[in-house]
Protein backbone atom coordinates (compact mmCIF):
# COMPACT_ATOMS: atom_id res chain seq x y z
CA UNK A 1 0.00 0.00 0.00
CA UNK A 2 1.39 3.40 -0.95
CA UNK A 3 0.59 6.69 0.68
CA UNK A 4 -1.73 7.48 -2.23
CA UNK A 5 -3.72 4.33 -1.54
CA UNK A 6 -4.36 5.19 2.10
CA UNK A 7 -7.72 6.66 2.90
CA UNK A 8 -7.83 9.99 4.70
CA UNK A 9 -7.18 9.51 8.35
CA UNK A 10 -6.01 5.94 7.94
CA UNK A 11 -2.97 4.97 9.97
CA UNK A 12 -0.75 1.91 9.88
CA UNK A 13 1.13 0.06 12.58
CA UNK A 14 4.86 -0.64 12.43
CA UNK A 15 4.21 -4.23 11.39
CA UNK A 16 1.83 -3.21 8.59
CA UNK A 17 4.30 -0.66 7.22
CA UNK A 18 7.16 -3.16 7.35
CA UNK A 19 5.11 -5.67 5.35
CA UNK A 20 3.89 -3.12 2.81
CA UNK A 21 7.31 -1.60 2.06
CA UNK A 22 9.44 -4.71 2.45
CA UNK A 23 11.57 -3.39 5.31
CA UNK A 24 12.14 -4.86 8.71
CA UNK A 25 10.52 -3.69 11.94
CA UNK A 26 14.03 -3.25 13.30
CA UNK A 27 14.83 -0.86 10.44
CA UNK A 28 11.71 1.18 11.14
CA UNK A 29 12.62 1.40 14.81
CA UNK A 30 16.11 2.61 13.83
CA UNK A 31 14.67 5.29 11.55
CA UNK A 32 12.48 6.37 14.45
CA UNK A 33 15.40 6.48 16.88
CA UNK A 34 17.55 8.68 14.63
CA UNK A 35 14.63 10.93 13.76
CA UNK A 36 14.59 10.07 10.04
CA UNK A 37 11.02 8.79 9.95
CA UNK A 38 9.11 9.23 13.19
CA UNK A 39 5.53 7.90 13.41
CA UNK A 40 3.28 10.89 14.09
CA UNK A 41 0.59 9.14 16.06
CA UNK A 42 0.11 6.63 18.83
CA UNK A 43 -2.69 4.20 19.46
CA UNK A 44 -4.62 4.14 22.74
CA UNK A 45 -2.32 1.33 23.81
CA UNK A 46 0.73 3.44 23.01
CA UNK A 47 1.75 1.69 19.76
CA UNK A 48 3.34 3.78 17.00
CA UNK A 49 1.09 4.63 14.05
CA UNK A 50 2.19 5.95 10.65
CA UNK A 51 0.09 8.58 8.94
CA UNK A 52 -0.18 9.17 5.20
CA UNK A 53 2.55 11.84 5.43
CA UNK A 54 4.79 9.48 7.44
CA UNK A 55 4.39 6.73 4.88
CA UNK A 56 5.17 9.11 2.01
CA UNK A 57 8.36 10.23 3.75
CA UNK A 58 9.30 6.62 4.41
CA UNK A 59 8.76 5.75 0.75
CA UNK A 60 11.28 8.43 -0.20
CA UNK A 61 13.75 7.04 2.35
CA UNK A 62 13.38 3.51 0.97
CA UNK A 63 13.99 4.68 -2.59
CA UNK A 64 17.04 6.72 -1.65
CA UNK A 65 18.46 3.83 0.36
CA UNK A 66 18.07 1.50 -2.62
CA UNK A 67 19.95 4.06 -4.67
CA UNK A 68 22.82 3.79 -2.21
CA UNK A 69 22.44 7.07 -0.31
CA UNK A 70 23.61 7.01 3.34
CA UNK A 71 21.00 7.79 5.96
CA UNK A 72 22.65 11.07 6.93
CA UNK A 73 22.52 12.27 3.32
CA UNK A 74 18.89 11.17 2.99
CA UNK A 75 18.00 13.26 6.03
CA UNK A 76 19.65 16.30 4.43
CA UNK A 77 17.81 15.74 1.14
CA UNK A 78 14.45 15.43 2.86
CA UNK A 79 15.11 18.52 4.99
CA UNK A 80 16.13 20.55 1.93
CA UNK A 81 12.94 19.67 0.06
CA UNK A 82 10.42 20.45 2.76
CA UNK A 83 8.46 22.93 0.61
CA UNK A 84 5.06 22.55 -1.03
CA UNK A 85 6.57 20.79 -4.05
CA UNK A 86 8.31 18.12 -1.92
CA UNK A 87 6.73 15.05 -3.55
CA UNK A 88 7.24 16.20 -7.14
CA UNK A 89 10.78 17.37 -6.43
CA UNK A 90 11.72 14.10 -4.76
CA UNK A 91 10.19 11.99 -7.50
CA UNK A 92 12.04 13.94 -10.16
CA UNK A 93 15.29 13.67 -8.23
CA UNK A 94 14.75 9.96 -7.71
CA UNK A 95 13.94 9.44 -11.38
CA UNK A 96 17.14 11.20 -12.38
CA UNK A 97 19.14 9.12 -9.92
CA UNK A 98 17.58 5.86 -11.10
CA UNK A 99 18.13 6.78 -14.76
CA UNK A 100 21.76 7.61 -14.06
CA UNK A 101 22.21 4.33 -12.18
CA UNK A 102 20.61 2.38 -15.02
CA UNK A 103 22.98 3.98 -17.51
CA UNK A 104 25.91 3.19 -15.22
CA UNK A 105 24.80 -0.42 -14.77
CA UNK A 106 24.16 -0.81 -18.48
CA UNK A 107 27.68 0.37 -19.17
CA UNK A 108 29.00 -2.00 -16.52
CA UNK A 109 27.13 -4.94 -18.05
CA UNK A 110 28.54 -4.08 -21.48
CA UNK A 111 32.05 -3.90 -20.04
CA UNK A 112 31.62 -7.26 -18.32
CA UNK A 113 30.27 -8.79 -21.53
CA UNK A 114 33.26 -7.51 -23.50
CA UNK A 115 35.67 -8.82 -20.88
CA UNK A 116 33.89 -12.17 -20.77
CA UNK A 117 33.93 -12.47 -24.56
CA UNK A 118 37.59 -11.56 -24.68
CA UNK A 119 38.41 -14.04 -21.93
CA UNK A 120 36.55 -16.82 -23.72
CA UNK A 121 37.82 -16.04 -27.20
CA UNK A 122 41.41 -15.18 -26.38
CA UNK A 123 42.20 -18.30 -24.38
CA UNK A 124 45.38 -19.85 -25.69
CA UNK A 125 46.74 -23.10 -24.39
CA UNK A 126 50.13 -22.37 -22.86
CA UNK A 127 53.37 -23.68 -24.29
CA UNK A 128 53.84 -25.76 -21.16
CA UNK A 129 50.39 -27.29 -21.57
CA UNK A 130 51.12 -28.04 -25.23
CA UNK A 131 54.33 -29.84 -24.32
CA UNK A 132 52.52 -31.69 -21.53
CA UNK A 133 49.83 -32.88 -23.94
CA UNK A 134 51.83 -33.52 -27.10
CA UNK A 135 55.20 -34.40 -25.64
CA UNK A 136 58.33 -34.32 -27.79
CA UNK A 137 56.26 -34.05 -30.96
CA UNK A 138 55.32 -30.46 -30.07
CA UNK A 139 57.44 -28.00 -32.01
CA UNK A 140 56.76 -24.24 -32.02
CA UNK A 141 58.31 -23.98 -35.47
CA UNK A 142 55.33 -25.91 -36.89
CA UNK A 143 52.96 -23.12 -35.97
CA UNK A 144 55.33 -20.43 -37.25
CA UNK A 145 55.83 -22.17 -40.57
CA UNK A 146 52.11 -22.89 -40.92
CA UNK A 147 51.32 -19.20 -40.43
CA UNK A 148 53.89 -18.22 -43.05
CA UNK A 149 52.44 -20.73 -45.50
CA UNK A 150 48.68 -20.36 -44.88
CA UNK A 151 48.34 -17.20 -42.78
CA UNK A 152 46.26 -15.39 -45.40
CA UNK A 153 43.79 -18.19 -46.05
CA UNK A 154 40.25 -18.57 -44.72
CA UNK A 155 41.16 -21.98 -43.31
CA UNK A 156 43.98 -20.46 -41.25
CA UNK A 157 41.75 -17.67 -39.94
CA UNK A 158 39.02 -20.12 -38.96
CA UNK A 159 41.53 -22.49 -37.38
CA UNK A 160 42.98 -19.71 -35.23
CA UNK A 161 39.54 -18.48 -34.22
CA UNK A 162 38.47 -21.92 -33.03
CA UNK A 163 41.78 -22.79 -31.38
CA UNK A 164 41.61 -19.70 -29.18
CA UNK A 165 38.41 -20.93 -27.57
CA UNK A 166 39.54 -24.44 -26.63
CA UNK A 167 40.27 -25.43 -23.06
CA UNK A 168 43.07 -27.73 -21.99
CA UNK A 169 40.49 -30.53 -21.70
CA UNK A 170 39.38 -29.99 -25.29
CA UNK A 171 42.97 -30.09 -26.50
CA UNK A 172 43.36 -33.37 -24.64
CA UNK A 173 40.30 -34.68 -26.49
CA UNK A 174 41.81 -33.60 -29.81
CA UNK A 175 45.01 -35.47 -28.93
CA UNK A 176 43.04 -38.60 -27.95
CA UNK A 177 41.09 -38.56 -31.20
CA UNK A 178 44.29 -38.17 -33.23
CA UNK A 179 45.93 -41.04 -31.35
CA UNK A 180 42.86 -43.21 -31.98
CA UNK A 181 43.03 -42.41 -35.70
CA UNK A 182 46.70 -43.36 -35.84
CA UNK A 183 46.04 -46.56 -33.91
CA UNK A 184 43.40 -47.51 -36.47
CA UNK A 185 45.83 -46.90 -39.33
CA UNK A 186 48.48 -49.03 -37.61
CA UNK A 187 45.96 -51.82 -37.04
CA UNK A 188 44.98 -51.83 -40.71
CA UNK A 189 48.58 -51.59 -41.90
CA UNK A 190 49.70 -54.48 -39.66
CA UNK A 191 46.76 -56.57 -40.87
CA UNK A 192 47.96 -56.12 -44.46
CA UNK A 193 44.98 -53.98 -45.45
CA UNK A 194 45.89 -51.96 -48.60
CA UNK A 195 45.99 -48.19 -48.19
CA UNK A 196 43.39 -47.95 -50.95
CA UNK A 197 40.93 -50.31 -49.24
CA UNK A 198 37.54 -49.20 -47.95
CA UNK A 199 38.67 -49.62 -44.35
CA UNK A 200 41.79 -47.49 -44.84
CA UNK A 201 39.90 -44.83 -46.74
CA UNK A 202 37.28 -44.76 -43.96
CA UNK A 203 40.07 -44.16 -41.44
CA UNK A 204 41.36 -41.33 -43.64
CA UNK A 205 37.87 -39.88 -43.81
CA UNK A 206 37.61 -39.90 -40.02
CA UNK A 207 40.94 -38.07 -39.82
CA UNK A 208 39.58 -35.48 -42.26
CA UNK A 209 36.38 -35.12 -40.27
CA UNK A 210 38.40 -34.46 -37.15
CA UNK A 211 40.04 -31.50 -38.87
CA UNK A 212 36.60 -30.24 -39.91
CA UNK A 213 35.19 -30.63 -36.40
CA UNK A 214 37.98 -28.89 -34.56
CA UNK A 215 39.75 -26.51 -36.93
CA UNK A 216 38.40 -25.66 -40.38
CA UNK A 217 36.45 -26.98 -43.34
CA UNK A 218 38.83 -29.43 -45.02
CA UNK A 219 37.59 -30.74 -48.40
CA UNK A 220 39.13 -34.01 -49.56
CA UNK A 221 41.45 -32.39 -52.15
CA UNK A 222 42.84 -30.08 -49.47
CA UNK A 223 43.30 -33.04 -47.15
CA UNK A 224 45.22 -34.86 -49.88
CA UNK A 225 47.47 -31.83 -50.31
CA UNK A 226 48.20 -31.76 -46.58
CA UNK A 227 48.94 -35.50 -46.61
CA UNK A 228 51.72 -34.98 -49.14
CA UNK A 229 53.69 -33.29 -46.37
CA UNK A 230 53.56 -36.55 -44.42
CA UNK A 231 56.12 -37.94 -46.85
CA UNK A 232 57.83 -34.78 -48.14
CA UNK A 233 58.46 -32.97 -44.85
CA UNK A 234 60.88 -34.94 -42.64
CA UNK A 235 59.33 -33.53 -39.49
CA UNK A 236 55.86 -34.81 -40.34
CA UNK A 237 57.30 -38.08 -41.59
CA UNK A 238 59.16 -38.62 -38.33
CA UNK A 239 56.02 -37.96 -36.31
CA UNK A 240 54.27 -40.85 -38.04
CA UNK A 241 57.35 -43.07 -38.17
CA UNK A 242 57.70 -42.71 -34.39
CA UNK A 243 54.26 -44.32 -34.11
CA UNK A 244 55.03 -47.16 -36.54
CA UNK A 245 57.54 -47.64 -39.35
CA UNK A 246 55.94 -47.05 -42.74
CA UNK A 247 52.92 -45.24 -41.25
CA UNK A 248 53.61 -41.89 -42.95
CA UNK A 249 53.41 -43.38 -46.43
CA UNK A 250 50.43 -45.53 -45.51
CA UNK A 251 48.40 -42.60 -44.16
CA UNK A 252 49.35 -40.43 -47.14
CA UNK A 253 48.22 -43.09 -49.60
CA UNK A 254 44.95 -43.69 -47.70
CA UNK A 255 44.15 -39.97 -47.66
CA UNK A 256 44.88 -39.62 -51.38
CA UNK A 257 42.75 -42.68 -52.14
CA UNK A 258 39.92 -41.26 -50.04
CA UNK A 259 40.11 -37.96 -51.93
CA UNK A 260 39.95 -39.81 -55.24
CA UNK A 261 36.78 -41.72 -54.40
CA UNK A 262 34.81 -38.44 -54.34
Amino acid sequence: MTADQMTTGQMLTVGQVAEELGVTVRTLHHYDEIGLVVPSERSHAGYRLYTEADLRRLQHVVVYRRLGFPLEKIGEILAAGAGSDTVVAHLRRQREAVTARLAELDGLVSAIDRALEAEMNDYRITREEQRELFGDSFDESYAQEAEERWGGTDAWTESQRRAKSYSKEQWAQIKEEGAANNARFVELMDAGEPAGSEAAMDAAEEARQQICRWFYDCPRPLHAGIAEMYVTDPRFTQTYEDVAPGLAQYVRDAVVANAARG
